[in-house]
């Protein structure tokens, strides 16, 4: 779907999803325009990832602060290593515990889109007066943190996916889901990081939680009711990638060859629908069992596109 209204920092709004747990959306979504979120429980807040840049995570903080009366923000949990979601740490209270997947905690220290962003992107983002911060406790598989007596579970699905380090934040009481990017909600998915086969598969364990309400990474929240839907379009989707990547080895195609001769289809409509490239250039490297070119996929992607991908940071 095209993106709609007001879509720059002053656009974001937080939510309260049930009582004492909030969502910050951040219209429309796309390109490192994040969603994240917040726990309030007796003894603090967690907070759930931050934002791209210093404006659009103070403004999640300061709306955050107002609605939790002042309570301190004693965790904080990254769901991946990607910048929309992890750049805004450092602005985080010095005393506010960092968590994160052990595999994210390494990738996030050896970014190098934080030091010097390529202009893939128009306007080519200013991250403001963020520093890189990673976490300081780390997690393989699951990690549970209590807030006086509320119980966020931190869950990784145990392979890689979206990326090799993604954690979903779990309140199995108020059954609240925030999936981080294994969910785009009406926007194209991006796997090209981690794995299409993965991803895919990641979907039926997003299902197993049962959740009544979802934030996803990108995009507007879920209700029980959208959530099927939503999970039947990812799966098309990858499984769309799967079968195109597939058909371009086989005819000796490059993934950009790939991606201009493909039929996006019911997926033309999304945003961002550019990242077809770069997910068929990870598709490719996993059948081929080749080191995919992470600055060539960028490239090829700004190529199918006809320019810098659009931003609205």
């Amino acid at each position: 779907m095209g993106g709609t209204g007001a879509t720059g920092p002053q656009a974001a709004a937080l939510v309260q999803v049930v009582e004492g747990v909030y969502a910050w959306v951040q219209p429309d979504g796309t390109w490192w325009v994040n969603n994240a979120g917040a726990v309030l429980g007796d003894d603090g807040v967690l907070v759930v990832d931050t934002c791209a840049t210093e404006e659009r995570t103070r403004r999640f903080l300061s709306a955050l602060d107002r609605a939790c009366g002042g309570a301190p923000v004693r965790w904080a949990v990254n769901t991946h290593q990607h910048g929309d979601h992890s750049y805004g740490n450092s602005l985080l209270p010095d005393s506010a515990v960092l968590i994160g997947h052990s595999a994210m905690r390494e990738a996030l220290l050896h970014d190098p889109i934080l030091d010097a962003c390529p202009p893939a992107w128009t306007p080519v983002p200013d991250w403001g007066g963020v520093t890189r911060r990673v976490p300081s406790v780390v997690l393989e598989r699951e990690l549970t943190v209590y807030t006086g007596g509320r119980r966020v579970d931190l869950r990784h699905p145990g392979y890689t996916a979206h990326t090799p380090g993604d954690v979903v934040a779990w309140l199995p009481e108020e059954r609240v889901l925030f999936t981080g990017d294994l969910l785009f909600h009406g926007l194209t998915p991006l796997v090209f990081m981690g794995s299409v086969e993965g991803a895919l598969r990641s979907l039926e364990w997003v299902r197993g939680f049962g959740p009544e309400h979802v934030v996803p990474g990108h995009g507007p929240l879920l209700g029980a009711a959208d959530l099927e839907e939503v999970l039947a379009a990812h799966e098309r989707y990858y499984r769309f990638v799967l079968e195109t990547a597939r058909a371009g080895v086989a005819r000796g195609r490059t993934p950009l060859e790939s991606a201009r001769e493909c039929d996006l289809g019911e997926f033309a409509r999304w945003d961002d629908a550019e990242r077809i490239v770069l997910n068929l250039h990870r598709a490719h490297a996993d059948l081929t069992g080749t080191p995919m070119d992470l600055a060539a996929a960028v490239a090829d992607a700004v190529a199918w596109n006809g320019g810098p991908m659009p931003t609205t940071l």
